[in-house]
């Protein structure tokens, strides 16, 4: 297990910043004292942009470094060469010279990233038991959910959609 004195990271697109995010984040804090979160977008799933995301990181956990990674890759799948161009991404996205000791997430993707980057891969809720949320379904229907969000989180989602499903 990662420990005091290390550094992690957590990579994500945010869209939205929900309890079960701020479940993940809250858990690696507690286990690094430097954590990175790369924030990026993927055209067409948010209107909200990525500087205001990361503001809604940085708004919560000021200690975090908050880094806007730009337009990830739109590729999905579990293959070989999928996962590398998401790697290939993330790793060349990363400040220069930073060692990362832990990657946190509560998805599969990350022990290939883990690997890559020569850290450990720590998963947070994998079964989502503890905060049932995702992006996805917040997104898919964010009264329903609504409980799951910050109330200026929520107050961006409508500023910024105005057709999301209340």
């Amino acid at each position: 297990m990662a420990e005091k004195g290390k550094t992690g990271l957590i990579i994500g697109k945010f869209a939205p910043l929900h309890k079960g995010h701020q479940f993940l984040i809250e858990r690696a804090l507690e286990k690094v004292d430097r954590l990175i979160v790369l924030v990026y977008d993927v055209p067409g799933l948010t209107w909200v942009p990525v500087e205001v995301r990361m503001g809604w990181i940085k708004r919560l956990y000021p200690d975090v470094d908050a880094i806007n990674a730009g337009i990830g890759p739109t590729e999905t799948g579990d293959t070989p060469e999928v996962n590398q161009l998401h790697i290939d991404y993330a790793v060349s996205k990363l400040p220069e010279g930073v060692k990362i000791d832990a990657v946190f997430s509560s998805e599969d993707y990350s022990k290939y990233l883990a690997e890559a980057l020569g850290a450990e891969d720590i998963l947070i809720d994998k079964a989502r038991s503890n905060v049932p949320v995702s992006g996805g379904m917040v997104r898919g229907h964010i009264g329903h959910y609504r409980r799951y969000l910050e109330d200026f989180i929520y107050e961006d989602l409508i500023k910024y959609d105005s057709e999301i499903l209340i």
